[in-house]
C-alpha cells in the first residue's frame, strides 16, 4: 500500500507545507532503508549491456546519482554519467541543447546502440526533449519525480529554478521546452512519482491518463528519490522487460 502524507489538493498547486517540512527527514529514512536493503536489491532481471545515461536533477551533478549508476552497473548495464557538470538548465546544456544531445549522440556512436535515458526531476524534462529531437538515438525514457506535465509554478523550487537557471519562469523559450517536453514521446517512456513529493506537485510528473506511457507510484520524498530501494526496483524492472 502506498503512504499518502499531505498530498496536493489538485495539478495546478504546489505541494503542501507539510510534505514540504517533511522532506529532510523521509530522505534521511530512504538513506537508511537503502543501506539496510542494498544486498537484497538484486531480485530483478540481469541487464544486457545496454547504454544508459542518468541526467541529474537541478543544481546536482553527475555525483547525486552515484548509487543508481552502481546499482545498474551491477546489474550488467553500461550506466554512465551524463558528464555535463551540475545541471543549471540552459548554462548546462546549452541554449539548444546541444550539448546534451552531443553526448547522446556519441554515447550511440561508440556502442553502436539507442541510449536510454533515465532523468530525476529537471533531468528528467531533458531527457524527453532529447528524445523528441532524436528519436533515432533513444531507446527509452525513464523520469524519476520530473515535473514535465505542468507548470514551474506547481513546484516549491520554481523561484530557486529562476536563480540557478538565470531563465524566468514564463518566459516564451522556457514554455516552448515545456510543451515540447510534455507531449508524448515517439519513443517507451515511464514516468516514476510521488504524491507526497515535497517539492514538485506528483500529478504532474506522469502523463495523463490513458497515455500509452507506464506511470510507477511511489511513497518517497523528492529529495534522494533516485536512492529509494523501490525506485532503484522499479528502474530494473522497467529496463528488464526490454532487456534481449
Amino acid at each position: 500500500m502506498v503512504l499518502r502524507l499531505a498530498v496536493p489538493a489538485s495539478a495546478d498547486v504546489p505541494p503542501p507545507r507539510l510534505a514540504l517540512l517533511s522532506e529532510w527527514p523521509r530522505a534521511a529514512w530512504g538513506l537508511g532503508r537503502l543501506i539496510a536493503e542494498w544486498k537484497t536489491l538484486d531480485d530483478v532481471p540481469r541487464g544486457d549491456g545496454r547504454p544508459v545515461i542518468l541526467l541529474p536533477g537541478l543544481v546536482n551533478s553527475d555525483r547525486s546519482n552515484f548509487v543508481m549508476r552502481r546499482y545498474l552497473k551491477r546489474l550488467g548495464y553500461r550506466a554512465e554519467g551524463w558528464h555535463l557538470g551540475r545541471n543549471l538548465g540552459v548554462r548546462a546544456i546549452g541554449q539548444d541543447g546541444e550539448l546534451l544531445m552531443a553526448r547522446v549522440a556519441a554515447l550511440h556512436a561508440k556502442t553502436g546502440q539507442k541510449v536510454t535515458l533515465i532523468g530525476v526531476s529537471l533531468g528528467g524534462i531533458m531527457a524527453r526533449i532529447a528524445a523528441h529531437r532524436h528519436p533515432e538515438l533513444v531507446r527509452e525514457v525513464i523520469t524519476i519525480s520530473s515535473p514535465f506535465a505542468g507548470p514551474p509554478t506547481c513546484t516549491n523550487v520554481w523561484r530557486q529554478f529562476e536563480w540557478l537557471t538565470g531563465e524566468k519562469v514564463g518566459d516564451p523559450a522556457v514554455n516552448a521546452r515545456l510543451a515540447e517536453a510534455a507531449k508524448p514521446l515517439p519513443v517507451p517512456a515511464t514516468s516514476i512519482w510521488s504524491h507526497s513529493d515535497g517539492l514538485v506537485n506528483g500529478l504532474i510528473c506522469r502523463e495523463p491518463e490513458g497515455s500509452d506511457a507506464r506511470a510507477i507510484e511511489v511513497s518517497s520524498s523528492h529529495l534522494w528519490v533516485q536512492m529509494k530501494p523501490e525506485v532503484l526496483r522499479a528502474v530494473a524492472q522497467v529496463l528488464g522487460r526490454g532487456a534481449d
